[in-house]
């Protein structure tokens, strides 16, 4: 077990992972609101769009509008998700946005025919390409995601074992390219994780890489967002995925009920609990996060744009 981390960072992705789920069309305008919002929160990884099949992924359909129009804010980085070679060049195109190559394998393979109509061999074929086509444009390659890391609703459990052959798999194809790979994010796709799990693959990948960063994202189906991020946190794990009040989660996943993300103002309240610097305005994020659920017209599972953060009761008893 690692020390508990000094500083750790959340990187958003509600207006991504939220907005490409949600039933109903979101106006546009909406979408750049709670971007706006976000950036004014001290974040430093703002997940807008994912450049997508619009028939596939609807919520995603104004993804190159959304991009044009939002409201850039110094010093944060903005950034996309595509899944090949169409999705980057839209991506790059749109030159408002920090793009960086990663790798991505996937543990399932019913869920990688699923999210991306690709059995394992193709999506390694692809990574190849992609690889190709990032160094064409000088794009740097520094991290690798694993999706489905710790189980899946169509495969069921996914062993510890198979994990470290895809990080092997990762490394060894970022050496053939001589790439200086240094960060794997392990996600829990399907909310399969528990505090038991998270603890066991990321010890068992940094056993076997000590060389490589771990990062997580977490869904929060099950309840377990916050338990397996404070686990992450035991294990020394410093950088998280989130979305704000609880936004999201995957539509080829076969969810029942919520299947949002770990909520980005609950972790922040838990580790400024902690005494762990974020570096993010509680008060903004709930404020953003009471502006999400008001775009999707539904309640959303964060508990902390309801409970508020503790520090007014605190001031009272100053």
């Amino acid at each position: 077990m690692s020390d508990l981390p000094k500083f750790v960072r959340i990187n958003e992705e509600g207006p991504r992972e939220g907005f490409q789920i949600e039933p109903g069309p979101i106006p546009t305008g909406r979408k750049l609101a709670l971007i706006d919002a976000l950036s004014e929160t001290g974040l430093a990884q703002i997940q807008i769009v994912s450049f997508v099949d619009p028939r596939r992924v609807p919520g995603m359909a104004d993804a190159d509008e959304v991009v044009l129009r939002f409201r850039a804010k110094p010093g944060v980085r903005y950034t996309a998700l595509w899944l090949n070679a169409r999705g980057f060049e839209r991506a790059l195109a749109a030159g408002r946005l920090a793009v960086a190559g990663t790798l991505s394998l996937t543990a399932s393979e019913p869920f990688l025919q699923k999210n991306q109509g690709r059995d394992f061999a193709a999506n390694l074929a692809a990574q190849h390409e992609m690889i190709r086509l990032y160094q064409r444009h000088g794009i740097a390659v520094e991290r690798g995601s694993i999706m489905a890391a710790f189980g899946c609703n169509f495969a069921g459990d996914i062993p510890i074992a198979r994990v470290l052959e895809l990080v092997r798999t990762m490394v060894d194809l970022a050496r053939q390219y001589d790439l200086p790979l240094r960060t794997v994010s392990l996600a829990d796709t399907m909310a399969w994780a528990t505090p038991l799990s998270i603890k066991r693959v990321v010890g068992a990948v940094r056993e076997r890489f000590p060389e490589l960063r771990v990062a997580l994202h977490l869904h929060d189906t099950r309840g377990m967002g916050i338990a397996n991020a404070y686990a992450g946190l035991e294990m020394g794990v410093d950088s998280f995925d989130g979305t704000i009040a609880g936004l999201g989660g995957c539509p080829f996943a076969a969810h029942r009920g919520a299947a949002g993300n770990v909520c980005t103002e609950d972790l922040a309240f838990m580790l400024a609990e902690m005494g762990i610097a974020t570096g993010l305005d509680l008060d903004a994020l709930i404020e953003a996060a009471t502006l999400a659920e008001d775009i999707v017209g539904h309640p959303l599972p964060g508990q902390v744009k309801q409970g508020g953060s503790l520090e007014k009761y605190r001031a009272r008893r100053a």
